[in-house]
C-alpha cells in the first residue's frame, strides 16, 4: 500500500512539474500620454553642447520601464525634425525618442488629435524616425500597403503573441494627405480590423484609443459604448488616453478583461491640478498550455503614480518621479514647499478618484528601484 501511494504521488508530483512547465508569463506597462511642451524643449537644451538631452527627465521612471517585458505608451507629438515647438502643433526633437528607447519604453502608439501637426511631412518622419531607432509602433501608417502588412501590430516575446490595435477619435481638424492613414475611431472598422487580429491567432488582443474628453475624471457614454465593441470583439485590454488627467480603472475579473479609460500625463508641461501626473499600469499575463489547448489570463494588475516635478529654480528641468519613491521623499530631492504640497495633492486627488470608482485594481506602492536621487544642481 505504501509503495502504491509512492507511486501516485510521485505521478501526481510529475504532471505537477510539467504543468508548471507549461505555464509561461509576461509583465506589460503602460503609460500615458508622452508630450513635449516648449518649457519641456527648452529645459532639454543644453546651450553648451547645442543639444538636446532628455535622460534626467527619465532617470527616476526608467527602473520602471526597464523591468516590464514590455512597455507601451502614447507618443503624443511628432518627430517632424526642426523648428522644434509645443502646443498647439508639436515637434518633438529626434532626441526625446531616443531617450525613450533607452529608457526601457518598447511600443508607442501614434494615432492621435496631434498625429497630423506637421502634415504629411510630420506623420512620415515620425515613423522613419520610430523605425530607425527600432521602437514598434502602430497607428499610423504611410500608405494603405503599410497598414496592410503591418496591422494590427503582431508583438512576439516570452512565447506570447499579442495583437496591438489603435485609433484615435480625431485629428484636431486636420485632413489626412494621401497616400498616408490614420486609424480613426469607427466601430465597423474595428471590429473588422479585430476579425483580422483574430484570424492571426494572438494569444491576447489589446486596444489602444485616444477618445474621451479632455480633463473630464470620469469617461462618458460613447467611451463606454466603444469600450464595449472592442471587448464584444475580442479584446482582452482596452488601454484609453487624450483626456489629460486620470480616469477609472476596471479588471472584470469575470469576463478576464481590463480596461483604463485614461492614464493621464505620462509627461507634458501642464502644472495644473489634475493634469501634472499620471499612472503607470502594470499588467501581468500567464499562458498555460495543456493538452495543446493554449489559455491566456491576466494573471495580476495593478497601477502606479507618477507625478511630474519642475524645479523650480532657474533651470526648471523637469523630472518624471514615480510616486512610491517620492511620496515620503526622504533624499530631499523636491526643494519647495509649492512643488512638496502640489505631489501631495496630485496623490491624494488620484487615490481618492480611484478608491471610488476603480473595480479591483489596486495600487503599487513598493518602489522597483531605489537609486540615488540626482539633484538638479547637479546637472
Amino acid at each position: 500500500m505504501k509503495i502504491r501511494l509512492a507511486l501516485v504521488l510521485g505521478v501526481l508530483g510529475t504532471a505537477y512539474s510539467i504543468s508548471a512547465q507549461d505555464t509561461t508569463r509576461i509583465s506589460l506597462l503602460f503609460i500615458g500620454d508622452v508630450m513635449q511642451h516648449d518649457s519641456q524643449i527648452k529645459a532639454a537644451y543644453n546651450i553648451s553642447a547645442d543639444a538636446y538631452d532628455y535622460s534626467s527627465c527619465f532617470q527616476f521612471v526608467k527602473p520602471y520601464l526597464a523591468s516590464a517585458d514590455l512597455a507601451i505608451g502614447n507618443l503624443e507629438v511628432t518627430l517632424a525634425g526642426s523648428p522644434y515647438k509645443g502646443y498647439p502643433q508639436f515637434s518633438a526633437p529626434d532626441e526625446l525618442a531616443l531617450t525613450l528607447k533607452d529608457a526601457g519604453m518598447d511600443i508607442l502608439v501614434t494615432a492621435n488629435n496631434h498625429c497630423l501637426d506637421r502634415g504629411k511631412k510630420g506623420l512620415e518622419r515620425t515613423v522613419m524616425m520610430l523605425d530607425s531607432l527600432g521602437i514598434l509602433h502602430t497607428g499610423t501608417f504611410r500608405d494603405t500597403v503599410e497598414r496592410m502588412n503591418d496591422y494590427p501590430l503582431i508583438v512576439e516575446k516570452n512565447g506570447f503573441k499579442l495583437a496591438l490595435l489603435n485609433y484615435t477619435y480625431g485629428t484636431n481638424g486636420i485632413a489626412v494627405t494621401k497616400p498616408n492613414v490614420v486609424n480613426r475611431i469607427d466601430t465597423t472598422t474595428i471590429r473588422k480590423d479585430m476579425i483580422k487580429a483574430k484570424e492571426l491567432m494572438p494569444d491576447a488582443i489589446i486596444v489602444f484609443l485616444h477618445w474621451g474628453q479632455e480633463y473630464q475624471s470620469l469617461p462618458n457614454k460613447w467611451q463606454r459604448d466603444v469600450a464595449a465593441v472592442c471587448f464584444d470583439a475580442g479584446a482582452k485590454l482596452v488601454i484609453g488616453a487624450h483626456p489629460h488627467v486620470l480616469q477609472p480603472m476596471e479588471w472584470r475579473k469575470e469576463n478576464d478583461q481590463l480596461i483604463v479609460y485614461s492614464l493621464g500625463n505620462f509627461v507634458s508641461g501642464q502644472r495644473d491640478r489634475y493634469k501634472n501626473g499620471g499612472a503607470m499600469l502594470k499588467v501581468n499575463l500567464t499562458k498555460t498550455v495543456l493538452d495543446s489547448v493554449s489559455t491566456t489570463r491576466i494573471d495580476s494588475a495593478g497601477y502606479i503614480l507618477e507625478w511630474v516635478y519642475r524645479t523650480a529654480d532657474a533651470k526648471k528641468y523637469y523630472y518624471i518621479l514615480p510616486v512610491p519613491d517620492f511620496e515620503n521623499d526622504t533624499t530631499a530631492f523636491i526643494k519647495d514647499d509649492a512643488s512638496k504640497a502640489a505631489l501631495k495633492l496630485f496623490i491624494d486627488d488620484s487615490r481618492k478618484l480611484f478608491k471610488r470608482h476603480n473595480v479591483s485594481l489596486d495600487e503599487i506602492k513598493t518602489p522597483v528601484h531605489a537609486g540615488e536621487a540626482l539633484k538638479p544642481e547637479e546637472e
